[in-house]
C-alpha cells in the first residue's frame, strides 16, 4: 500500500465526523462542553438602572452647583428597592447595586459629600446618568449571547448564569476507548522484565482526549496475541466506544496482530500507512459507528498521531468550530538538513526574540522512542516532503503543543 498523504489521511478521519447528540446539562458540568443551539437570555440584565457606586440618589438639577444642600429621605441597598420618588431638594443614601429610586437621575459619590445628620452638601457637581448603570446595559431578554458550537469557557458559564439558565444544551461528549498491545509493557510502579518496558503511551493519549473534552475508557493492555487482541477490540464496542484507540502492533512484524484483529471484527481499514514520521504506521477504519485509530506503539508516534488525527476527529465529533491545528509563523533557531518523502514532525523547543519573533529550536534526537525530549518540546515544527536543506533563520511552520 503506497504512502498517504497526511492531509488526505486526516481528511479520511474526519469524513462524515458530524457532532454526537444535543444533551442537557447544569452549568457546573457544562465547562469545556460544546454548545449544541444558540442560547438566548431569559432576562434583562440589569432589569433597572442600578447606582455603580456608594453615593447619593439625586436629581441632578438639584445638585448642579457646589455647596447644594439636599434633604435625606430615605436608603437603598442592593436587593432592597426605596419605596416613593425623589422630589426636589431631596436626596436618597444609595449604594452599589441599588436600584435607582423613581425621581432621580444622577449619583453623587459619598467622596463628594458632606454628611450632617438628615442634610448633605454636595462637593462636586452632578451629571445627569452619572455612576449609574441603565437597565440592559449588560443586556436584554432575548438577547442571542452565546452561539452554537462554542466551546465554553469559565466565562461563559458567568454569562450563562447572568441570562438565568441553570442547565445548558450541549454535544454529548466522545467516549474515546484507549486499548494498549504489547508483551514487552508493564505498568509504571512495576518492575520490568528482560525486554520489557514501562506503559506510558495510554497516560498522554487519556490526558489528550479529556484535555478536549471527551470521555475515556480504560481498556487495559491486551497481550500479543490475536484472541487478546480481539477481546480488547470487542469491550470498546460494548462500552459504546464513538472512538477506539489502539496503541502498538500496528507495523508489519509476526506479533503486530492488531490489523488482522481488526478486520476479523468486521473494521473496514481506511489506510494504513502515511508519509509522515514519526509516525508511518498509523491506521484508520470503522465499525459502524465506531471510529478506529491504529496508533504505532513508539511513544512519540503515539502521541504525535494522537496530537495530529484523534484531537481534530474529538473536535469534530464534540461540535465545535475550531477542528484543525492552527500553524504558526516561525523562523529557524538552527540548521535542518534535506527532507525525504515524508512529511515531518520535528519536536522543537520555542523563544521569543526581543522584536517578538517566534524561533523554532528543533531538539536535538528526534528518535521516536525519547519521551523526555517530547516532554521538552513546545512546538512541532513542520517539514513538508522533499524540503530541502534549510539554514538558522530560514521561515518556517509549528504546531503548538499543549502547555
Amino acid at each position: 500500500m503506497a504512502l498517504m498523504p497526511v492531509s488526505d489521511a486526516l481528511a479520511s478521519v474526519l469524513t462524515g465526523a458530524e457532532p454526537l447528540a444535543e444533551e442537557m446539562v447544569a452549568l457546573d458540568d457544562a465547562f469545556h462542553r460544546v454548545l449544541a443551539r444558540d442560547v438566548a437570555a431569559r432576562r434583562t440584565q440589569p432589569p433597572e438602572a442600578m447606582s455603580a457606586m456608594d453615593g447619593y440618589a439625586v436629581r441632578a438639577g438639584d445638585a448642579a452647583k457646589i455647596d447644594s444642600e439636599l434633604t435625606l429621605i430615605g436608603e437603598v441597598a442592593a436587593g432592597r428597592p426605596f419605596v416613593g420618588t425623589v422630589g426636589a431638594g431631596e436626596a436618597v443614601r444609595i449604594f452599589t447595586g441599588g436600584v435607582v429610586p423613581d425621581g432621580a437621575d444622577a449619583v453623587v459619590i459619598q467622596e463628594d459629600t458632606v454628611a450632617d445628620g438628615k442634610r448633605i452638601t454636595i462637593k462636586e457637581a452632578a451629571i445627569a446618568g452619572r455612576h449609574i448603570r441603565p437597565a440592559g446595559v449588560d443586556f436584554s431578554e432575548g438577547d442571542v449571547l452565546l452561539r452554537a458550537r462554542t466551546r465554553l469557557t469559565e466565562r461563559d458559564l458567568a454569562l450563562a448564569a447572568g441570562m438565568n439558565h441553570p442547565r445548558l444544551p450541549v454535544h454529548r461528549r466522545p467516549k474515546v476507548a484507549i486499548l494498549a498491545t504489547g508483551d514487552e509493557l508493564v505498568m509504571p510502579g512495576a518492575t520490568p522484565g528482560p525486554g520489557q518496558i514501562v506503559y506510558s503511551n495510554g497516560y498522554a493519549l487519556h490526558a489528550l482526549a479529556r484535555s478536549e473534552g471527551a470521555e475515556t475508557i480504560d481498556l487495559g493492555i491486551a497481550a500479543d496475541t490475536l484472541e487478546a487482541t480481539t477481546a480488547g477490540i470487542r469491550r470498546g464496542r460494548e462500552a459504546g466506544a464513538d472512538i477506539l484507540v489502539t496503541t502498538g502492533g500496528a507495523s508489519v512484524g509476526d506479533h503486530d496482530l492488531v490489523q488482522q484483529a481488526l478486520k476479523a471484527e468486521g473494521i473496514a481499514m481506511a489506510f494504513w500507512k502515511i508519509a509522515m514520521r514519526p509516525g508511518k504506521p498509523m491506521m484508520h477504519g470503522r465499525l459502524g459507528a465506531m471510529r478506529v485509530i491504529g496508533l504505532p506503539g513508539n511513544p512519540v508516534s503515539s502521541y504525535v498521531c494522537g496530537f495530529l488525527f484523534l484531537v481534530p476527529l474529538i473536535r469534530a465529533l464534540s461540535g465545535g468550530s475550531m477542528i484543525h491545528h492552527r500553524r504558526e509563523r516561525a523562523v529557524l533557531g538552527r540548521e535542518v538538513g534535506a527532507n525525504d518523502q515524508r512529511e515531518d514532525y520535528l519536536r522543537a523547543r520555542l523563544e521569543i526574540r526581543d522584536d517578538g519573533t517566534l524561533v523554532a529550536l528543533p531538539v536535538n534526537h528526534q528518535d521516536s522512542s525519547l519521551l523526555a525530549n517530547l516532554a521538552a518540546a513546545q512546538a512541532l515544527l513542520v517539514r513538508a516532503p522533499f524540503a530541502p536543506k534549510a539554514e538558522t533563520g530560514t521561515p518556517c511552520e509549528v504546531l503548538r503543543l499543549p502547555a
